[in-house]
């Protein structure tokens, strides 16, 4: 059995025995929605190639204002992270992106893999979005507060949304 299909067929066992959404869209190629708390859904490729496992999955996209502020932000949160780190695509959107070798895939090491792309996403969000889209947020805010509609998905935000 090649090292490719063995690792295939650990990601497909690893992915069945848990409880996410997932799908195999190609011979080793999965996409998996995970479920956050910040982030509601976190949708995630999982690859798995000729030499390498690779893990993609989208956090948000371009910021609208502060780009260089969230991408150094993201950068430093790079040095801490395990697994996978933030990268951009060409047209600015963010995500979190990893590789492993094939020989890594375990039914821990996707596990654990996945984890970390939920921890990371879920945790970076809303500073993400307070960094890159505050203006946005604001302007939401403020017209939903004029028309006495909910507030509640941006509660997260009321502390300064309130201040300035």
């Amino acid at each position: 059995m090649s090292d490719r299909t063995h690792a295939t067929e650990t990601v497909r066992a690893a992915l069945g025995d848990s409880e996410l959404t997932w799908k195999e869209i190609s011979e080793g190629v999965f996409t998996v929605d995970l479920p956050g708390e910040r982030k509601l859904i976190t949708p995630c490729r999982l690859d798995v190639g000729d030499h390498a496992f690779a893990v993609h999955a989208f956090v948000a996209r371009q910021p609208d204002e502060n780009h260089e502020r969230v991408y150094r932000w993201l950068l430093e949160r790079n040095l801490k992270m395990f697994g996978v780190s933030f990268a951009l695509d060409a047209t600015g959107d963010i995500y979190l992106d990893g590789r492993l070798p094939l020989s890594s895939v375990t039914p821990d090491e996707v596990d654990r893999l996945l984890g970390a792309v939920l921890t990371y996403a879920d945790e970076s969000f809303n500073t993400i979005l307070e960094l890159g889209f505050a203006s946005s947020i604001r302007k939401e805010w403020e017209w939903r507060r004029s028309r006495g509609e909910s507030t509640r998905n941006l509660e997260a935000f009321r502390g300064w949304l309130e201040r300035g």
